[in-house]
């Protein structure tokens, strides 16, 4: 079990299997449609086709035409589309069968060459030569393809990022200059070119920047170019480091952040929710990076960021393949994985690949670990607000921090609280706007002028009581001061960020100090307004009344501050027979009008004072005379019982003559 916490990156329990590569089967991967192709022997022997889920998987026998160099479905899996030369795409309709006719596409110009070809749309492909972009639509109907459009340009290589339709082309002799496209349907958007800086410049100029150093990461809703970029070897070396370009709408990508690695070497990335996990292959560790963590070293223009964590190997696990034949068939055998193999092809966002061995994984972050990984705790805090599935982990970090053994200083308790509502507020504030806008925010112009929301991980009231708060209150170990200041310090903090504090955190806060028989301090609480007003509150001191005396008048301050309680504290006074004070308070607020006459004289003739009978049934008369003209009830009110009560024990002269 101590294991488990020595890990922080994981790959899948289960991953996808398929043919290994062998002499007969070649293996490829689709990054669009996260789609991995095992075609035996050009095809002839089947295709076996291994997607995320049933729909995107199937197994098809083709004829063999020669190797295959690049082989991919359409978006909708209608079409089927092989490169097997430099020259030519061919094209099969793929509807429940193969369709037995190829139709093909070559490239423009003879001495062109097609580097590789991506969908781009339905229907839609392009194909990157050495020359530049063609950009095509296909006629499954016709078996024919339309040109599109082109764009000239000399390209070294590319990258494609599937989830934005962005075409990365690398162009001049040090392969440096890179040109984003963006597709969409039916053309190409050319973006704004940019250089990366490369550490040196060979003489003679040749290229410098790879393929497999360059990658497009969506991180916090914007673009990044992943750029590795390796330092020179020597004494002075101080390690390769990531550099991310921030791609821009209308102006060329801005270097925003450096990653420094601290390492030498082959490197791999993957994105796993928002993170920049690097791989090292001579370490065999892996470490991650955050680029919304505060940073400690920027110049002003570049943010230099550092592992969250010390490098660590990703999680050991192993893989059942099939053993010994028995009599009841083969005999399943668990082997460990050669984690950081030589093997192992990366691609985007998360996953791995290796083909030798037949397993495509994805890359997962572990949360649990990290708690105790990270000593500082509002780092933590700030880190895991970050993360998708982080809730369980957050109230777990701030339910820790209050136990015995493990408790940190009021003031890191209070900025972590400070930490998570400020996101409560900005979550509260976001569905405000919503409520306000339910058709989405305006006119599409105001809508993109909006900066990109970064969606944290909210933790409201409710979660902080249930989780954290209430179990606290109710264990021994811990002082009671200590749990009362903690539950003021978060109830200061909601205050802070103007968030309405929920009535059931003040009657924990008013529960302990009962508990402990902390009267005075509660009083304090009260008086100078702790524990703001309201009519579950003023309820719960009311029902202090018996072992605290003084709370009924609290309560009853309390109610009178809140507008909206007035019934609240005509029911309390009657409940205490102070009928007069009753009527005194509905004649100040207003209410004497509209007071139910059968009630106020029901509870005066319970009460057995005939003078305060007296005095209440005049009162109303009154009212009678000032509303009516005239001092009798209606007979809605119901109330003849109290007048024959009055006439049997005050006579009928006293009562208001009629007019």
């Amino acid at each position: 079990m101590v294991e488990e916490y020595n890990f922080y990156v994981e790959l899948s329990t289960n991953p996808v299997r398929f043919e290994p590569i062998s002499k007969a089967t070649n293996v490829f991967y689709d990054e669009v449609k996260r789609q991995v192709f095992a075609v035996r022997s050009g095809g002839a022997l089947g295709v076996v086709v291994r997607g995320p889920d049933e729909r995107t998987s199937t197994t098809f026998r083709m004829e063999d035409k020669g190797p295959v160099i690049s082989i991919k479905f359409s978006y909708d899996l209608k079409i089927l589309a092989i490169q097997r030369s430099q020259k030519t795409v061919e094209f099969i309709n793929f509807h429940t069968s193969v369709d037995s006719a190829e139709y093909s596409q070559s490239c423009k110009g003879k001495n062109t060459k097609i580097i590789g070809f991506n969908w781009t749309n339905i229907n839609e492909v392009v194909f990157v030569t050495d020359h530049g972009l063609e950009l095509y639509q296909v006629i499954p109907e016709k078996k024919t393809l339309k040109s599109l459009k082109n764009i000239n340009i000399s390209v070294n290589w590319f990258v494609f990022f599937a989830d934005n339709s962005l075409l990365l082309l690398s162009s001049s002799t040090l392969g440096n200059v890179l040109n984003p496209f963006h597709f969409k349907a039916g053309t190409i958007l050319k973006m704004a070119k940019f250089d990366v800086d490369l550490p040196q410049v060979p003489k003679p100029a040749k290229l410098c920047l790879l393929e497999r150093d360059v990658t497009i990461a969506n991180l916090y809703k914007h673009l990044y170019i992943v750029v590795l970029r390796h330092q020179p070897r020597g004494p002075s070396s101080k390690g390769a480091e990531i550099v991310l370009y921030q791609l821009q709408k209308e102006s060329p990508a801005k270097k925003t952040d450096v990653l420094k690695l601290n390492m030498s070497g082959r490197f791999a990335v993957n994105v796993v929710d928002n993170l920049v996990v690097v791989h090292h292959q001579a370490s065999k560790t892996s470490m991650i990076f955050d680029i919304r963590l505060p940073v400690t070293e920027s110049d002003g223009y570049v943010n230099y960021h550092y592992p969250v964590l010390a490098p660590l190997p990703i999680r050991p696990i192993k893989l059942r393949v099939a053993g010994i034949p028995t009599q009841t068939g083969l005999e399943m055998r668990e082997v460990n994985i050669d984690l950081y193999s030589p093997n192992w092809v990366v691609f985007q966002p998360n996953t791995v690949i290796d083909a030798r061995l037949g397993c495509l994984w994805h890359v997962h972050l572990r949360l649990e670990p990290l708690v105790t990984m990270i000593p500082e705790k509002c780092r933590l805090i700030d880190f895991l607000l970050l993360r998708k599935e982080s809730k369980k982990v957050i109230l777990v970090v701030c339910k820790q921090v209050l136990l015995p053994g493990q408790q940190c200083s009021l003031a890191i308790i209070a900025r972590m609280f400070d930490k998570l509502n400020q996101v409560y507020r900005n979550f509260l504030e976001d569905e405000q706007l919503a409520a306000q806008n339910p058709e989405g925010g305006g006119t599409p112009k105001a809508a993109a002028a909006r900066p990109a929301i970064i969606r944290k991980i909210v933790i409201d009231q409710s979660d902080m009581y249930t989780h954290v708060l209430t179990p606290i209150a109710e264990r021994k170990d811990i002082k009671y001061k200590f749990v009362v200041a903690v539950l003021v310090e978060y109830i200061r903090s909601l205050n802070h960020y103007q968030i309405p504090v929920q009535h059931f955190l003040y009657e924990l806060v008013i529960n302990t100090l009962v508990h402990h028989n902390c009267f005075y301090q509660l009083h304090q609480f009260l008086q100078y307004h702790v524990l703001s007003d309201s009519k579950p509150i003023a309820c719960l001191l009311l029902s202090l009344e018996s072992c605290y005396p003084p709370a009924h008048q609290l309560a009853l301050d309390m109610l009178k501050r809140v507008s909206t309680a007035n019934e609240e504290i005509v029911e309390v006074l009657l409940s205490k027979n102070q009928l007069l004070a009753a009527l005194r308070f509905l004649r100040s607020v207003g209410g004497a009008d509209s007071a139910s006459a059968r009630k106020f004289l029901d509870a005066a003739l319970n009460t057995a004072d005939s003078m305060l009978f007296y005095t209440v049934f005049k009162f109303f008369e009154q009212r009678n005379i000032k509303l009516r003209g005239h001092p009798q009830f209606m007979p809605g009110e119901h109330c003849e019982k109290y007048v024959k009560h009055f006439e049997a024990t005050f006579g009928i002269e006293s009562l208001a003559p009629l007019p």
